[in-house]
């Protein structure tokens, strides 16, 4: 099965790329996901090899930052029997896991952010789920948007985007 493309968002403040880019071995487990369609994402579809987008949500824009990749594959999201752990789930049993994590390597970051209003912006883009189901923390990319997200990762942003920057960003909706 050829390698997928995928979204995983972090709040900066608890988790960024740099955090990523400064692990050891610039991997980590992607843990704490507690939405049950992001976990059959990661649980079911989401593999070793697969490229991922790191996006910041929660920050003044929000925007994908970097690439990685996933090293390790669905296993049980140990947080969630971890009573000191914020992500502790007293539902879940170690027999049967309710949550799951994936291990992640940081590849590279973008040339420069990708900022959800110029994702809102360009037609082709404006599809992707992070637009259409915006509050979903794993969510996959078509091989399309993958490369139109590198492209605008490219070019200088866009005049609205530079405007939006200056004032600190769009409040979001």
């Amino acid at each position: 099965m050829p390698a997928r493309h995928w979204l995983f968002k972090s709040d900066p403040e608890s988790f960024s790329f740099d955090d990523l880019m400064r692990a050891p071995g610039r991997a980590t487990s992607w843990d704490g996901i507690r939405n049950a369609m992001a976990r059959n994402y990661l649980r079911d579809e989401v593999a070793a090899g697969d490229r991922v987008f790191v996006y910041h949500s929660s920050s003044q824009p929000s925007a994908i930052v970097g690439i990685a990749e996933v090293v390790r594959a669905a296993y049980p999201d140990a947080t969630a029997l971890d009573q000191k752990d914020h992500h502790f789930d007293p539902k879940s049993i170690a027999a049967k896991p309710t949550w799951y994590a994936v291990e992640i390597r940081a590849v590279e970051r973008l040339a420069r952010p990708v900022t959800m209003e110029e994702i809102r912006a360009d037609r082709a883009l404006s599809k992707m789920m992070l637009v259409t189901h915006g509050r979903l923390s794993i969510q996959p990319v078509t091989p399309e948007q993958w490369k139109g997200v590198l492209a605008l990762a490219k070019r200088a942003p866009a005049p609205t985007a530079m405007k939006s920057r200056a004032r600190g960003g769009t409040r979001g909706r």
